[in-house]
Parts: structure tokens; sequence; C-alpha cells
């Protein structure tokens, strides 16, 4: 599949009211709370750990292209202690790590979640999978008219290359009052303070 994929940064009171808008329309808001591993190396390879599920994935292109392939496989959370050991003994080292609480609906077609990462910030994501490479320019252009409808600009790609840079060197001191061991179980407190 193709991930067709705009996404921008928000201000706290966009991540509110975002949430609010969703939430005022009835609409079913999944939330959960993720640890992102980046592997070092020339392919985008991650693992994400939640409380449902591991999941491994490819992503082809590159970090902040609007469409990618990607190929993921979901395993049970029995598994991760010894996935990660797997993935360590073969070599894998953690480039960077999110910590990532997400909230995800699906709004007229479309994937959109709104997320807050620790030392990154607010980020809205809105995304379609296509199977064609023909099909690519249609789901960006649904994509645009949903961010018009929201009334919310999108980041330019520059401004998340330049984030992601400076997160990527500096995440172990943005993230260093995260607790790991307890991130993905803890209550997601108001983001209002965070």
């Amino acid at each position: 599949m193709i991930e067709v994929e705009l996404r921008t940064f928000l201000t706290n009171k966009q991540y509110h009211d975002l949430t609010s808008f969703f939430i005022g329309l009835d609409y079913d808001i999944k939330e959960t709370r993720q640890i992102t591993y980046y592997f070092k190396g020339e392919k985008d390879f991650r693992l994400m750990i939640t409380t449902d599920y591991l999941m491994l994935w490819v992503k082809t292109g590159h970090i902040h292209d609007e469409a990618r392939n990607e190929m993921i496989v979901k395993i049970d959370p029995k598994y991760k202690d010894d996935l990660i050991k797997m993935l360590h003994f073969l070599g894998y080292e953690e480039e960077i790590k999110w910590y990532r609480i997400r909230r995800e609906l699906s709004y007229n077609e479309i994937s959109v979640t709104i997320d807050y990462t620790y030392g990154y910030g607010y980020i809205m994501e809105a995304e379609v999978l296509v199977k064609k490479e023909v099909e690519v320019k249609e789901a960006k252009q649904k994509l645009e008219n949903l961010f018009k409808e929201l009334n919310i600009e999108i980041s330019p790609k520059e401004i998340f290359k330049n984030k992601y840079e400076d997160y990527k060197v500096n995440w172990q001191v943005l993230t260093k009052d995260v607790d790991e061991s307890n991130f993905l179980t803890e209550k997601t407190e108001d983001l209002v303070t965070v």
C-alpha cells in the first residue's frame, strides 16, 4: 500500500480545539500511548510498542515525503522482550525513541491522528492509503481539502526536517522526565500543561 500523508505542527490551543471539535461531533476517538524506536540505518525501520500490540514497519522514500510505500507486521505484545533482544542481536540500534500520546479517528474516509509527542510537540496527521501510484494525486487533494475545512495550515516540510534533526540529536535530554517503565499504562492527563 502507498501511504499518502500530510501533517502539521499544532499549537496547544489547536490541539485542544481539534480534539473538542471531533468529540463534539460524537466521533469515536481511540487513544493510545506509544513508544516507537527508529533504528539506525539506510532504511526507515521502526518498532512501535503499545499495550495492545507491537508493530514492526518499514517505509520507503524519505521520512517526510507525502507518499511512501509501507510494510507492516503486527505482533502480540507478549513477545516484546524477545523481539527487542532479537533486533539488538541482529545489530539494530535505536537512533531515536518517541513517546507519543495518539488520538485517532476516521473522518470522511481519512485517518486522522492528533498527537502529543514528548519533547517534539503537537501534530495532526491526515492519511489515506491507496493501491496505485496514479491515485496519489487525488488522495493528496482530499487531504489538502480536509486541512482547509478545518482551517489549519500545513507546516512546510523544512520545518519538520529541522525539528526532526534537532530531536534526533537531543531526544534523550528532551525526554529525560519520561518514565518509560510506566509510560504505556499511565493515565493521560489534560495535556494543557505538558
